[in-house]
């Protein structure tokens, strides 16, 4: 798959796995566990970023726990859409981008958000964009947190290979992100495996 193509499917995406389809699901155990490390870690007040937010399910959930300063960014834009239908309170307080990450994050000036955190999306970020890490360390100014598929699933990451693809549709790019959070000057402070994902929390020092 091209770069631009990889882009496309998701700008575009409908069906399994769009923002519709997140939507139905809502808030999930990954949504419970971030609003329970938020709450732990994090002042009152602070301002949160998800990246690759789609229709918001997990921002929602964050609200309903007392969370207000929410920021979310999106490459389908028909995500805000289904976010007004479904979690209308969130969108009309919310601040919300569509695009890239790698586009709209270098725009963030450092330490913008109090938290950072990102579900099942940084795994998809292709090797030639791999700087986005950085720049997601340079936008945090105390917690990032990761949720990402390490293998955990039977199906997937048992066999050492650095990527899979799920239903030969998109690709999903394993990697050790203790280490590259700690790479980048990150410490880890929770590691919380489940069925599906793991859930990292990263805290500047």
């Amino acid at each position: 798959m091209e770069p631009d193509d990889d882009y496309h499917g998701w700008a575009e995406r409908s069906g399994k796995f769009s923002p519709a389809y997140y939507a139905q699901i809502g808030p999930n155990e990954v949504s419970e566990t971030l609003a329970t490390v938020v709450e732990y870690y994090a002042r009152e007040n602070a301002a949160i970023l998800e990246v690759g937010c789609g229709s918001g399910r997990h921002l929602a959930h964050l609200r309903e726990n007392g969370f207000e300063n929410l920021t979310g960014i999106d490459i389908n834009d028909e995500s805000f859409d289904v976010m007004a239908e479904q979690y209308p309170k969130l969108a009309a307080t919310g601040t919300f981008h569509t695009g890239a990450i790698e586009d709209v994050v270098p725009e963030f000036p450092d330490d913008a958000f109090d938290v950072v955190y990102s579900v099942e999306t940084l795994q998809h970020i292709r090797p030639d964009n791999e700087w986005v890490f950085e720049e997601l360390t340079r936008i945090t100014s105390d917690l990032l947190i990761t949720a990402e598929n390490e293998g955990n699933s039977p199906q997937r990451g048992r066999a050492g290979e650095e990527v899979s693809y799920v239903n030969d549709d998109f690709p999903l790019y394993y990697r050790n992100w203790k280490r590259v959070f700690s790479d980048l000057g990150l410490a880890q402070l929770v590691s919380e495996p489940s069925k599906r994902d793991t859930v990292r929390v990263f805290r500047v020092v």
